[in-house]
């Protein structure tokens, strides 16, 4: 369970780092915005994946 705290803290204070250092967390080219009017739809297509794909390497390298 300790791992696990520490692996949270790290990954949150690391994009938090990135959010501050002005890389578009959130609204990567592949994330879907439609907009009409006062509505805005939108679907984190490459941020979802992009996240996936980064929460499947630390896991993976925290289980062997």
């Amino acid at each position: 369970m300790g791992k696990v705290l520490v692996v949270l803290g790290l990954l949150v204070v690391a994009v938090g780092a990135l959010i501050m250092l002005g890389f578009p967390v959130g609204r990567l080219p592949g994330d879907i915005v439609y907009r009409r009017g006062n509505i805005t739809f939108y679907v984190p297509v490459m941020t979802s994946l992009l996240a996936s794909v980064v929460l499947t390497l630390i896991l993976t390298f925290f289980r062997r």
